[in-house]
């Protein structure tokens, strides 16, 4: 980070010394959108400003994605959707380096701006990479890396910018939107499903698709320029491919979350039919199961009620997965060491069909393991109740 700043400061030092002179500059902007990579960070692309100032002989990638793990408390303010991103400047062959070393697909859009626009688009730039400006509010939906250059660009345009698809229908949510980035990891995919809500399930309108840098570059190829005068222009002069992609590794991960949730639900019929067998109670299975939904419903209740993130606080999840599986928890330790019955599976019966009601009322869309899951749950309150009847039947 130190290193691109201070490659920053000196291809920049220049302009930031004579911005009254901006309007003098001959200036090329261009949309750059990379495909999406391997690691989680990367799968859904990136996208970057590429300002070429050939008066003043630079060539920068303006970068809104920049963040780092060593801030101050990283993890504990992304769980809570309060990380900062910024803006850095990065010469060129810095950027572009970093993509053709990964593989990625990198497109040049080249923008049809007049030179006033041009040069109001590097000035908006440079005074957004100060130090003082740089940071912003990250927001995976509504203020990104891919947002945030198309807003700028659009601050700089002297008219109104109408993009491909803005008087188009569709029917995909931003769940469908991020599933079709997720088909190659079924597990990051789970974890999107786990973590959004209903409200991620609402149809997501052509503008807010263009939170994904390929939905924005895509809307970007028929988009119009009108100004003030009603005169319209193409928003792109011309598009090229810099980089292409290179043939991506296959996948060769775990099994998928269907196939472990069923082969979960297998092996927790197996134990039910263990126990009505051997007329026992493996009540350590229950802690195991009571402390692992706890934990991750603690998770989802606190994100739901406390973080910024969109979409998880409207998390149907948490009927399922809460933090009532601790008393559940202490109820049936207590039961087990003191031989007696407890209540605990009368009630989590009754919350499991809750669920299910919600399930079946189509509130909002699970991943493949959720019904699995739901069914194993649902064993131990089953288990519970056989056992209970064949005691019954035998007295």
């Amino acid at each position: 980070m130190k290193r691109v700043s201070l490659l920053l400061l000196l291809c920049l030092a220049p302009v930031l010394a004579s911005k009254a002179q901006l309007p003098c500059d001959s200036i090329e902007a261009s949309l750059i959108t990379c495909s999406p990579g391997d690691e989680v960070y990367s799968l859904y692309g990136h996208t970057a400003l590429r300002c070429r100032n050939f008066t003043r002989k630079a060539d920068v990638a303006f970068n809104y994605g920049v963040f780092s793990f060593g801030q101050p408390h990283f993890l504990w303010r992304f769980i809570l959707g309060q990380c900062d991103y910024m803006v850095l400047g990065i010469p060129w062959d810095v950027f572009i380096k970093e993509y053709e070393e990964r593989g990625s697909r990198v497109t040049q859009q080249t923008l049809n701006l007049t030179s006033e626009e041009a040069n109001r688009l590097w000035a908006y730039l440079v005074v957004n990479c100060l130090p003082e400006n740089c940071k912003y509010r990250y927001n995976y939906f509504y203020n990104n890396c891919t947002t945030q250059v198309r807003d700028m660009i659009e601050r700089a345009v002297m008219g109104s910018v109408t993009y491909a698809g803005d008087s188009s229908r569709s029917d995909a949510t931003y769940r469908d939107l991020i599933h079709s980035y997720t088909q190659c990891y079924p597990w990051t995919g789970e974890g999107c499903d786990i973590l959004l809500g209903a409200d991620a399930d609402r149809v997501a309108s052509a503008r807010a698709s263009q939170f994904l840098p390929e939905v924005l570059m895509q809307n970007m190829e028929h988009a119009s320029v009108s100004d003030e005068n009603g005169m319209v222009r193409p928003l792109l002069l011309r598009t090229e491919i810099l980089l292409h992609e290179r043939p991506r590794a296959e996948q060769h991960g775990l099994m998928s979350p269907a196939v472990a949730g069923w082969t979960f639900v297998f092996l927790s019929l197996l134990l039910v039919g263990y126990e009505v067998w051997r007329r026992c109670w493996l009540w350590v299975w229950d802690v195991i199961l009571l402390l692992a939904r706890g934990l991750s419903g603690s998770l989802l209740t606190f994100m739901a009620l406390f973080s910024e993130h969109p979409a998880v606080d409207s998390n149907w999840l948490v009927v399922l997965l809460n933090p009532l599986a601790f008393v559940g928890l202490f109820l049936v330790i207590r039961a087990a060491f003191r031989r007696s019955q407890t209540r605990w599976f009368a009630f989590d019966s009754a919350n499991l069909l809750l669920f299910a009601v919600i399930f079946l009322l189509g509130m909002q869309k699970f991943g493949e393991l959720i019904v699995p899951l739901t069914l194993a749950f649902a064993a131990r309150p089953l288990s519970r109740y056989v056992r209970m009847r064949r005691a019954t039947t035998k007295i």
